[in-house]
């Protein structure tokens, strides 16, 4: 099933979003600006692109597999959550970008750094209890 976003483009000559293969499950996010991440540097990389989430919906930013290995960027907090109602006229989405090197690293305009998902976010209502097990399971990654 396929939705229908809403979607601005900033800048006109931004390509829109797209997958690129038949079975990819995110699309590909790209940079509407050139720009120097210096080392250890957290920036913002424009896109160019505002997007409305669907109803209940929020788009999200992960970075794309090659990214790190061939650029040496991460998202710094892992991925980025858009929500529905970052969708004004200067809500332009952004990747946030880490350089994990020692040296500058080049971004150029069009570069595909990043992939969008939406994904449903379903509200919840919270029923607090005394007690939700009789037995715990262990401590944090004590799974293996």
């Amino acid at each position: 099933m396929k939705m229908r976003i809403k979607i601005k483009r900033i800048d006109p000559a931004v390509e829109l979003p797209k997958y690129h293969t038949a079975e990819s499950a995110a699309f590909d996010l790209a940079a509407n600006e050139d720009a120097t991440v210096g080392p250890g540097e957290i920036k913002l990389i424009k896109t160019g692109l505002i997007v409305e989430a669907p109803k209940n919906h929020f788009l999200l930013i992960a970075m794309r597999s090659g990214t790190p290995r061939k650029k040496g960027l991460l998202i710094p907090q892992g991925v980025g959550i858009v929500d529905r109602d970052y969708s004004g006229p200067e809500d332009e989405i952004m990747i946030q970008v880490y350089n994990f090197t020692d040296k500058p690293v080049e971004v150029k305009k069009g570069e595909r750094l990043a992939q969008g998902l939406f994904l449903q976010a379903d509200k919840v209502e919270w029923k607090e209890v005394s007690h939700l097990r009789e037995k715990s399971r262990g401590g944090f990654g004590s799974t293996g």
